[in-house]
This record gives C-alpha cells, structure tokens and sequence, in this order.
C-alpha cells in the first residue's frame, strides 16, 4: 500500500506551558478535499503551519508522500509538491497580475534569485503565467495592479499564485473571507475547477463557511482544544447534531451553489 499524500502521526506542539496541538493524527489520500474546522483557538491555524512546515511539531512527526517535511518551511515544501495560498496581494500590492503569478512559477523553476527581471524575456515564465490566469479567468487583467482588483479577484489571484508552483496538493486557508456571500460559491466552484484542471491530487481546505464545507469538501476534520475530536465524511459528520453542535456551532440553511 502507498504511503498516503500527507500523514500527521502523534503532532504535538507546544507554546511554552500552553498547549496548542496534542496527539493528532491525520490522513490525505489522493482525491480528498479534507475541511478542517473547529471553534476559534482550536489548533487549526497551528496544524496548518506545521502542516506547511513553518513550524516543527513538539512531538510526533509529519510526512508528505513518505518523507519528514517538519519544519522544512514552505519554499522547500512547495518545490516537494505541496502549496499553500499566501496573501500575496496584500504583500506585494504594486506587483500587477501577472507578476503576482510569476512569483511562484519562478520559485517553482529555482530562478527565485532572478526573480520579476526575468518575466518578460522568459517564455517558460511567461507561459505558465498565461496558462494559470486563464484557468482563474484572471487572462483579461495580467497587466493590471493586483490592489486594484475586486476582492473576489484578490482571493483568486492569491491561489493562481500558489497554482504557479504546479503542486501535488494544495492548502487553502479561508480562501472566501472578505468576500461577499453571493460570490463565494463561485469562487468555490472555480478554485475546484481550478484544482481538476490543473493535477492537483488532493486539497486541504480551512474554511469558516460551513455551507461551503458541506457543498465541497468530501471529508471533515475537526478540532477542538487542540484535538482531533471528529475526522468523518462529510455526510456523516453533519449527520451527527452532538458532533456538529461541538465544532461549528449552530448552522443556517444551506445555501445552493452557483
């Protein structure tokens, strides 16, 4: 049996004397969109940098495809095949789409050093940016400055960036917030679509929304005091009251997606 995409085994981490993760396990196979949910101070937000390696678990240990990432930080991790969606539009704003892209299409092919320079003579570069916006339906605004962006685009535009790196699996924190309730099953749509098109194998998805959660992901995962308490197909963990009422707290009617 091959080893599962991303396996947690025991991960533990600690903040001094405050405990943030104790004894979580978990499983990514390959054609899994895992949700991640809980209560606000959960542990979701630790599990999902120790997850990326921006932090090594205090016990335990993290693989991805079979190998210890603890702590390898996301530029390594990205270029093993595993990304995640960082805000770039609020650290770069200046940078226009198509530099927003090329950002992790170059670290991607190792010319991180040579950086935007490169952009316009590159036609490797070049071309995988092309290729990504069309999938976001960002093609029309490449030359435009990402800040000027509906915030719909903005969330978007953050994950073309981490599509550039053509990843095995991807992580998405709350990849809707800020963004109006109308738009975000669209955004939803388009980022699974996104997903398909584009190889991923698997997604992680830390999201709020949990109509959202029950409209695309296929299995749920939630914490609660920085434990596992409920891992469950979709289906089954919103069947379960006790275990929903828990973890997300009291819910609306479903909305219906675009």
């Amino acid at each position: 049996m091959s080893a599962p995409l991303i396996e947690a085994l025991g991960v533990g981490r600690r903040y001094g004397d405050y405990v943030a993760l104790k004894g979580v396990n978990l499983r990514v196979e390959p054609g899994e969109t895992v949700a991640i949910v809980g209560p606000n101070g959960a542990g979701k937000t630790t599990l999902v940098n120790v997850l990326t390696g921006l932090l090594t678990p205090s016990e335990g240990s993290v693989r991805f495809r079979g190998a210890d990432i603890a702590g390898v930080g996301p530029v390594r991790l990205a270029r093993l095949g595993m990304a995640r969606a960082f805000q770039l539009v609020q650290v770069f704003p200046e940078l226009t789409v198509a530099e927003t892209i090329a950002v992790g299409a170059l670290s991607k092919l190792g010319r991180g050093r040579r950086m935007l320079a490169s952009l316009g003579a590159d036609r490797e570069v070049r071309a995988k940016v092309e290729e990504v916006a069309a999938i976001f339906g960002l093609g029309p605004a490449l030359r435009r400055p990402a800040r000027e962006l509906p915030q719909g685009q903005k969330k978007l535009l953050d994950v073309a960036s981490a599509f550039a790196l053509s990843p095995t699996v991807i992580l998405l924190d709350e990849p809707t917030s800020g963004v109006a309730t109308a738009d975000k099953h669209g955004i939803m749509t388009t980022l699974m679509e996104a997903a398909r098109r584009a190889g991923v194998e698997a997604l992680l998805l830390v999201e709020h929304d949990i109509d959202l959660v029950e409209t695309y992901a296929s299995r749920v995962v939630g914490l609660r005091g920085g434990e596992v308490l409920a891992d469950l197909p979709v289906r089954d963990f919103f069947a379960d009251e006790g275990v929903t009422s828990a973890l997300v707290g009291r819910r609306t009617a479903k909305a219906a997606p675009h």
